[in-house]
């Protein structure tokens, strides 16, 4: 393991390498998956946060070793882990966003305090749990998102702007669509457009809840067939 049996707060320079490189392997990993999602913290943020949990967990550990056998000192080998921990909590409040529709970055936050815990157990030495965090962390990012995806339904919001002649039936044409399709209307928005040679022009704004298996262009291009309607676009 690298350690003087005779001083088991010593670690040769080898052995901190190797960690070292292993922290960035399994930070890595997990970032390549995130930047292959877009997310917010990709894969350098990732490997940053690992590299730097295991540095600060082997300088708590071994980076005092000259104080140990002085009197009146008290060597304390998970003090700094207990600090990172909380900074990383800083750092994955970053990527949280609050659009007023919804939260979006909690994952990403998530996976960057396990990616420190993961550089923090690389450092202690706990290789097989460093390891087996990771694999299993790549399985929830990777195969749940796959299944969350597939079997749990999720409905998505969408503003929808309409523009038609006032003299068309499109509201109560809209509507009928709408609910033959199963979209919930949110919110609408009735508003006189700019006087045009045929006459008054209608703005209609929907905010619209689509079910999973809707597709918005499709939708969009069922309203722009209707009668009356001369634009339709979506947010």
């Amino acid at each position: 393991m690298g350690h003087d049996l005779a001083n088991p707060w010593y670690l040769n320079d080898f052995h901190l390498g190797l960690r070292l490189l292993l922290a960035m392997l399994l930070g890595g990993l997990i970032g390549f998956e995130r930047e292959q999602s877009n997310h917010a913290a990709g894969l350098r943020t990732n490997i940053l946060v690992c590299i730097g949990s295991c540095l600060l967990m082997l300088l708590s550990i071994y980076g005092f070793s000259s104080f140990v056998n002085e009197t009146n000192v008290r060597v304390d080998p998970a003090r700094l882990a207990a600090a990172v921990i909380t900074g990383v909590g800083f750092l994955g409040a970053g990527t949280i966003l609050f659009t007023g529709k919804s939260i979006t970055g909690l994952t990403t936050a998530a996976s960057l305090w396990v990616v420190s815990a993961i550089g923090l157990a690389v450092g202690a030495g706990f290789y097989f749990a460093a390891v087996t965090t990771t694999v299993l962390v790549l399985l929830i990012l990777w195969a749940f998102n796959k299944l969350e995806k597939r079997y749990i339904s999720t409905k998505r919001e969408h503003q929808l702007i309409v523009q038609a002649d006032e003299q068309s039936t499109i509201v109560r044409t809209l509507n009928t669509l709408l609910t033959e399709k199963q979209i919930v209307i949110r919110k609408v928005t009735l508003e006189e457009s700019q006087m045009l040679e045929n006459g008054l022009q209608l703005m209609l704004r929907l905010t619209v809840q689509l079910p999973k298996n809707e597709s918005l262009l499709a939708l969009l291009e069922q309203i722009k067939q209707m009668e009356g309607v001369h634009c339709v676009s979506s947010d």
